[in-house]
C-alpha cells in the first residue's frame, strides 16, 4: 500500500446512449461546470445503442474549454493503431492538449468479429496491444527523421510518414486486470485504469499496483511513472453505511483519501449518468479529498 504522490484527478465516465445524444452532451459540459477535470466515454463500436466514441469526444471538445477528454477504453481491435495515433494527436491539437488515451487489449470478440474485426486469444490481445503502443508512441515522435517501418505479427508498419505529434505528451491508460496485462502496464504505459466493479477486493489494487511496480523497475522505470485511476460506482444517501461510496458526501470523502493515500490511486473516475450526483461530486466531495490527501501527505 503507497501513495505514488500524483496530483488527484476526478472525472466522470458517462453513457454514450445514442438514444439521447444532447443529454450525454450535457452531462459532460455539466462535469466540466462542477469543477472536475475528466470527461469520459466507453468505447464499444459494434453497440449500436451507443453513439461512436470518437466522434462523441471531438463534439465534447468542441463544447467545453477545460476538460480533459478520454476513451475509457478505446477498442484496439476495431481502431487500428496507426489511424488512432493521428485521431487521438489531431484531437489534441484541436483542444489544447485535452486527451488522454485510455487503451483496452478487447473484449466480446464475437461482436468484434461481426464488425469485421479479429478475433483473438486473451494472449493474442496482450501481444497485439504491446505492439499497437509501440506504434502510437512512433508516429507520435516527430523528432524522429524518415519513415516508420516497424515489423509486426499484429500491425505492421512499412514507411509511414509520421505525425502529428500532439500537443502535449498524451498519456496511455491501460485497462488491465490480469498478470501479462499489468505487467505491460508497469513496463510501457502512462497509467493503469481498471473498474472497480471488476476487481473482487481493494485488495486487488494493492496486488495490481505490486505486479505493475515490479515490471516498472525491472525495465528501469520509477514506479511514480504510472499513474493509477479508477473508474468507480457510488451512490449518496442521508445515512451512512459499511459500503463502498454508498453514504454522505463526508464518507465519500475519506473512503476517497483512503484510496489515494494507501492504495495509490489518483484518479476517481465515476460512473455518473445522474445529473444530481455530478454537482455535489465536482464542487463539494473531490475539493474535501484534495484536501485530506494534502494533509495526509
Amino acid at each position: 500500500m503507497t501513495d505514488y504522490g500524483h496530483d488527484l484527478l476526478f472525472g466522470t465516465f458517462l453513457t454514450p446512449s445514442a438514444a439521447a445524444p444532447e443529454r450525454v452532451v450535457a452531462l459532460a459540459q455539466q462535469t466540466e461546470r462542477a469543477g472536475l477535470d475528466l470527461v469520459t466515454f466507453q468505447d464499444h463500436p459494434y453497440q449500436p445503442g451507443f453513439l461512436d466514441t470518437w466522434t462523441l469526444l471531438s463534439w465534447v471538445g468542441a463544447v467545453t474549454s477545460r476538460v480533459t477528454l478520454a476513451p475509457n477504453v478505446a477498442n484496439l481491435p476495431l481502431r487500428p493503431p496507426a489511424v488512432l495515433a493521428r485521431a487521438v494527436a489531431s484531437l489534441d491539437r484541436l483542444t489544447g492538449g485535452r486527451v488522454e488515451l485510455g487503451l483496452g487489449s478487447g473484449a466480446f470478440w464475437d461482436a468484434i468479429a461481426a464488425m469485421g474485426g479479429p478475433r483473438r486469444t486473451a494472449g493474442q490481445g496482450v501481444d497485439a496491444l504491446t505492439e499497437a503502443i509501440t506504434v502510437i508512441r512512433a508516429l507520435w515522435d516527430t523528432e524522429q527523421t524518415g519513415r516508420l517501418d516497424l515489423p509486426g505479427d499484429y500491425y505492421p508498419v512499412a514507411g509511414a510518414k509520421r505525425g502529428p505529434a500532439p500537443a502535449h505528451p498524451v498519456g496511455i491508460w491501460l485497462g488491465a486486470y490480469k498478470p501479462r496485462m499489468l505487467r505491460l502496464t508497469g513496463t510501457a504505459a502512462d497509467g493503469w485504469l481498471p473498474s472497480l466493479g471488476y476487481l473482487s477486493s481493494l485488495d486487488d489494487l494493492a496486488e495490481g499496483n505490486r505486479r505493475i511496480d515490479d515490471a516498472a523497475q525491472a525495465a528501469g522505470r520509477p514506479v511514480t511513472a504510472v499513474r493509477r485511476l479508477l473508474n468507480l460506482n457510488g451512490q449518496l444517501t442521508a445515512r451512512a453505511s459499511d459500503r463502498l461510496l454508498v453514504g454522505p458526501p463526508e464518507q465519500w470523502v475519506e473512503q476517497l483519501a483512503t484510496l489515494a493515500v494507501q492504495y495509490g490511486i489518483s484518479g476517481f473516475i465515476l460512473a455518473a449518468d445522474d445529473p444530481a450526483l455530478i454537482d455535489p461530486y465536482g464542487q463539494e466531495i473531490a475539493p474535501a479529498v484534495r484536501e485530506l490527501v494534502a494533509a495526509a501527505r
